[in-house]
């Protein structure tokens, strides 16, 4: 069977759950197709995929030749496979996130009555709808979809168990590669970790947010991390890693040195990624629940970085109560959220300017870099078995059917 498959271009999140996905799928021909950091990401990790298209080939012919459609939260990949009559699974880990500004019952209809002579077509019919909710009309179009479990998701299931009958929607825990995940450094035997820091920016870029432009946050957690040996002289050897630090020839890889200390910047094939979080002792990623679960399954409890972009804070949030949550890095630390809209776009466009007022201001600076420096000392003070709790804590509310027999049981059939 071949089997089209496609991510939502937002950072790492989407694209490394479609390679966990793809992974299971093993048997079967493989066709990733996309374009930005979806694509970094693919060419990163070649052994997820047989091959790797770019958008800008003959889309739908790949799609006329293909038997089925795997996409992670790409509507518009999602829609023309419908458009092809080919089945499409719709694999999300942010199901009850998206913001709906009009009745689901109102874009079922939409869905309903959705010409299938052309993408043009179909997609014009869908022109009303946000961004947001094209994903939500995506999994309604769909044959199956995946969903991950996060609190709240149960009200989003309901809505659409409310609508009647309908595409099968599975409810699954960790949309992560078990399979690629090392042994904890306890069964290794490990003695002598590579760093002693692990800084997880993962892969940034989305619908705003870019290398060079909107890239406040960026250039901030530049000069904080130059900062850095000087505040913490126990991190002799600290690891970046995210799509940040991925160009031709290797260009924005570098290592810098001051003081005696190193730092080093690289974006790394996803499986060296998990084997550094397995053995790193100290681990600091951005709050995306893809690299979450990852800690998880790798028994590690890691600090939340500040939030990127407004899914990042949806996430922080809805976690508040826990000891991740509770631990977690907020620019609200410093500045007030008074001035976030409770939205995708426009929230993330305020964290952008949050990102800059405190990289540009010295006292908003020395705030930030004092917040940060109290929530490295509460983290670095956890005990073991409080790491442990906090681990299992989480577990327990993100918890669900294990992928890989979700994604058995969709394709026995």
């Amino acid at each position: 069977m071949r089997i089209v498959m496609g991510a939502q271009n937002c950072g790492f999140g989407p694209v490394s759950e479609l390679a966990a996905v793809s992974r299971l799928l093993a048997g079967h021909e493989r066709v990733f197709v996309g374009d930005g950091v979806a694509a970094s990401f693919a060419r990163a990790n070649p052994d997820a995929f047989d091959d790797i298209r770019p958008v800008s080939g003959a889309v739908d012919a790949l799609l006329e030749a293909g038997d089925h459609v795997v996409s992670a939260m790409d509507a518009d990949l999602a829609l023309r496979a419908v458009v092809a009559r080919r089945p499409v699974v719709m694999v999300d880990s942010l199901f009850g996130f998206w913001q709906l500004r009009r009745p689901l019952a109102r874009i079922r209809d939409l869905c309903e009555g959705l010409p299938r002579s052309g993408f043009a077509a179909a997609d014009a019919h869908l022109r009303e709808l946000s961004p947001h909710e094209r994903v939500v009309a995506a999994h309604l179009l769909a044959t199956d979809s995946v969903v991950q479990n996060f609190p709240g998701i149960g009200a989003r299931l309901a809505e659409f168990a409310a609508l009647g009958p309908g595409p099968a929607v599975h409810l699954t825990g960790a949309i992560i590669d078990h399979t690629g995940l090392p042994d904890a450094p306890s069964t290794t035997g490990t003695t002598s970790p590579e760093y002693d820091l692990l800084v997880n920016v993962g892969g940034f870029r989305n619908f705003l947010l870019d290398f060079e432009s909107n890239n406040d946050y960026l250039l901030l957690l530049g000069r904080l991390l130059e900062d850095l040996p000087r505040d913490w002289p126990r991190f002799r050897h600290v690891l970046v890693c995210g799509g940040p630090f991925a160009g031709r020839a290797g260009e924005r890889e570098r290592t810098v040195s001051s003081a005696g200390r190193e730092t080093t910047f690289r974006c790394l094939p996803q499986h060296e990624v998990l084997r550094q979080a397995a053995n790193t002792p100290a681990y600091l990623m951005a709050p995306g629940l893809t690299a979450l679960h990852e800690a998880l399954a790798l028994d590690r409890l890691p600090l939340a970085l500040h939030e990127q972009h407004y899914a990042h804070v949806f996430t922080v949030r809805r976690l508040g109560g826990t000891l991740f949550g509770r631990t977690a890095n907020r620019f609200s630390d410093v500045v007030p959220y008074d001035d976030v809209p409770e939205e995708d776009f426009a929230g993330t466009a305020a964290l952008v300017r949050i990102a800059g007022r405190i990289r540009t201001d010295e006292g908003l600076y020395a705030a930030f870099r004092r917040s940060f420096n109290e929530r490295v000392e509460r983290y670095l003070s956890l005990t073991s078995a409080r790491r442990r709790d906090g681990v299992r804590e989480l577990r327990e509310i993100l918890g669900g059917e294990p992928v890989a027999s979700v994604v058995a049981r969709i394709f026995a059939r």
